[in-house]
């Protein structure tokens, strides 16, 4: 029995549904896409700009996203009284904290935020604070921006301790009341003054969304493909003979 024995009668609701989840899939799909060209514009920055020159501070403002990812160095004073201490920090499977201290670099006041490292928990204490050292002193590192986690139990982490889960400058601000600079500089493992500092160096990848795009592409068609085999019927046997 060929294709022309079939009668093309679409049903209300397979039709109502596909209407809605078709565009839905694809517009999920371009979207995918669209989040792909922005990893892949993203590392193209960051290798870009790992590449330029070391960019001095010198107390001016600075557009924290117009020197995300570039090396940049600076010299003031550490302060140790507002140091932060960011928990559950593992280094070759021991449990730590990153050591977050403030350099005042201007006579306005503004610091620059500088994570020195990780630091093994028993070693909080009078190491921590002779490694800050006195007097002024160089720093080379990699500024980033930080961001809160996907899920965040609490924000009141800051509230009468400097042992925080996380770090974001909008809580920094809050917490010490100083003028900080848009970004936190990982300190270079190069320099003297700090701890163990073995930043990963993650490189934004495009794969993952590629794969989702195709994801939602493919229910798309499968909603297509579905609504089509719904909607084409047989027509009933008649009896020719009587």
């Amino acid at each position: 029995m060929g294709i022309s024995n079939f009668h093309f009668l679409p049903q209300a609701i397979p039709t109502l549904l596909v209407v809605f989840l078709a565009p839905l899939f694809l517009g999920l799909g371009f979207w995918q896409l669209d989040r792909a060209e922005q990893k892949r514009v993203m590392a193209a920055k960051q290798e870009t700009r790992r590449k330029l020159p070391p960019l001095r501070l010198n107390g001016e403002a600075v557009d924290g996203a117009a020197v995300q990812y570039r090396t940049l160095t600076a010299r003031g004073r550490f302060l140790p009284e507002k140091t932060v201490l960011i928990e559950n920090r593992k280094h070759q499977g021991k449990t730590g904290f990153h050591v977050i201290t403030p350099l005042c670099i201007s006579a306005d006041g503004r610091c620059l935020l500088v994570n020195r490292g990780w630091i093994s928990a028993p070693e909080v204490g009078p190491e921590l604070s002779a490694a800050t050292g006195d007097g002024i002193i160089q720093v080379t590192g990699v500024a980033v921006i930080p961001e809160p986690p996907a899920l965040e139990l609490s924000n009141d982490f800051t509230s009468g301790t400097n042992r925080w889960p996380f770090v974001t400058l909008d809580a920094y601000r809050a917490w010490s009341g100083m003028d900080i600079y848009p970004f936190i500089l990982l300190q270079s493992a190069s320099d003297e003054q700090g701890f163990v500092r073995n930043w990963p160096r993650t490189k934004p990848s495009d794969v993952m969304h590629i794969g989702y795009a195709i994801q939602w592409f493919a229910f798309a068609a499968i909603a297509l493909a579905t609504w089509l085999f719904l909607s084409f019927k047989r027509p009933a046997a008649t009896d020719g003979g009587n």
